[in-house]
């Protein structure tokens, strides 16, 4: 399957609304009149500046990967210098990668990661590892001066071990979504983890950035399913313990969870599976509003009942999904989609409960139909930001988390913050996606006409406005996209400075060279700034 370079997943698949002429109506009303925004024909016509590794540094990297494994042609270092984001996307399509790496090696195993490693430290050469590359926060971008190459994990993709009776699976870390839950499937499990990304991201790229998956309020993020890992680093390895729960100290699987490449290489980890639900039962509702939404999915989740999908949007959201995927213009109540996973009797006995809450709080079933569409269609949004990004149109997300007590104050303050960036022409969205038992998820689409030759600043205020907001409101700064480059200036206010003395001396410890992904999470250079 070939992957578009100048955009989102499959180069045969676009995304077509229901009724186009009242879907781009819709969008000229709220955004203004049409645009456009040319793209280069080809990735061959991106000039990049010459590659800059050394003669030297670049026979050492061969001898530790393969002959083969060394490639700098300008195609392929184009693709992994940017990851998915809007930024990226905006800058690929016109060719502007002004700062790519200087390579790409492919490994194939953990001693290939490990000669790598060794031979980037003796020549301090920057190291950035990269799964599928769905960043969109700048976590595969390099930055800096200094030389960099990419080190690309996607020929390390096997299931090493499937224990049926504990229920776990060792895999490596290039290992991508579809493959692994085939294999799952086929020994009867799930790893129940499904991120919109999950047909194009990986094992690897999932736990380095603590990933959500669609299905997570069942299943768990990414984090909550790591028994065990690998993660090789300049000069050492670690291995935690393949154990269900430890008290030796402070738990190292989150130390690694999240820590981004900035730390080292996750190369392969042990997973805990779930038994393949024998049944699947999605479902929507119609709220008549967004708080009366959130407080049914507050009680939902209190009452104990763990939906494999919990998903409520607000009007703005409700009212363009409507639009795209059924050509109903109007809408002005909130779309929920709720999904048990299980086997007959657990499933029926959730629906009881959750129509029950939904009911009292003024919910209106739609039945099965638009529940089983949205499971059918869900990894096929990113698709619709290549069609506007052609209109030249702004489309971004961001996300954040909060209790359930400060959830609609923020919600509300986050939401405000982004219109005011924008003006009146902009439109921002948002729904509850990922939701526990004391807060849950807000994620946020934002759009607004592009301001040719401003495209970077305008987007630019949009984000700073949302990332100060969440900060002063309580929210996380990050609930699964990451911190990468982009939230990297905002992290010492959400952590603090003793957070960040903490985060100074992981990276001293695993890399105090500092060449495992410069300037993500913490940079070298900030070690002496506190």
């Amino acid at each position: 399957m070939a992957t578009k370079w100048w955009g989102w997943g499959d180069e045969s698949k676009s995304f077509a609304p229901a009724d186009p002429e009242r879907f781009w109506s819709f969008v000229e009303r709220r955004l203004g009149g049409a645009g456009e925004s040319p793209r280069l024909e080809s990735v061959d016509e991106i000039r990049l500046p010459p590659s800059r590794l050394d003669a030297g540094v670049a026979a050492a990297l061969r001898r530790a990967a393969g002959e083969n494994a060394v490639s700098v042609d300008s195609g392929d270092r184009a693709v992994h210098s940017l990851g998915k984001g809007y930024r990226d996307l905006v800058r690929i399509r016109r060719g502007e990668i002004t700062r790519p790496v200087d390579a790409v090696v492919y490994a194939e195993s953990d001693a290939q990661v490990a000669a790598v490693l060794e031979a980037a430290a003796r020549a301090g050469v920057a190291v950035i590892p990269f799964g599928g590359g769905t960043s969109v926060v700048g976590g595969v971008e390099p930055v800096g001066e200094g030389t960099a190459v990419t080190l690309d994990l996607a020929h390390m993709g096997r299931v090493l071990d499937i224990d049926d009776t504990s229920g776990l699976a060792t895999v490596e870390a290039g290992m991508f979504g579809p493959a692994l839950e085939a294999r799952l499937n086929a020994a009867g499990f799930t790893l129940g983890h499904f991120p919109q990304s999950f047909e194009y991201s990986t094992v690897g790229g999932w736990i380095a950035t603590r990933s959500a998956g669609q299905n997570s309020t069942r299943y768990g993020k990414i984090e909550d399913n790591v028994e065990s890992v690998r993660m090789l680093f300049p000069g050492g390895a670690i291995d935690t313990p393949a154990v269900p729960a430890a008290a030796a100290g402070p738990d190292l699987n989150q130390v690694i969870a999240g820590s981004e490449g900035a730390l080292g290489v996750i190369t392969r980890a042990t997973l805990r599976l779930a038994p393949l639900p024998q049944q699947s039962d999605y479902r929507a509702y119609l709220m008549r509003s967004f708080e009366e939404g959130t407080e049914a999915s507050r009680e939902m989740l209190q009452a104990g009942l763990r939906p494999a999908v919990l998903r409520l949007s607000d009007e703005p959201e409700s009212e363009a999904t409507a639009l795209m995927q059924a050509g109903v213009e109007g809408m002005t109540m909130c779309l929920c989609i709720v999904g048990f996973d299980g086997d007959e009797d657990e499933v029926r006995f959730s629906w009881q409960r959750a129509e029950a809450i939904l009911g009292r709080h003024g919910g209106q079933s739609l039945g099965t139909g638009p529940g089983e569409a949205w499971r059918r269609s869900r990894f096929e949004a990113p698709y619709l930001r290549d069609v506007l990004l052609d209109r030249a149109i702004m489309v971004d997300t961001l996300e954040t988390a909060t209790t359930w007590s400060n959830y609609l104050k923020l919600y509300r303050s986050v939401r405000d913050a982004m219109q005011n960036a924008m003006g009146d022409r902009g439109l921002v969205m948002a729904h509850l996606s990922h939701a526990y038992t004391h807060g849950a998820s807000v994620y946020y689409t934002f759009l607004a006409r592009q301001h040719e030759g401003r495209e970077m600043e305008q987007w630019q205020e949009v984000k700073d406005a949302a990332s100060r907001a969440i900060i002063e409101g309580g929210g996380a700064l990050s609930h699964h996209h990451g911190i990468g480059t982009e939230h990297r200036r905002w992290l010492r206010d959400y952590l603090g400075d003793g957070g960040m003395k903490v985060l100074r001396a992981l990276k001293q410890a695993f890399d105090p060279q500092g060449i495992m992904n410069p300037a993500k999470l913490i940079s070298t250079e900030e070690t002496q700034d506190v």
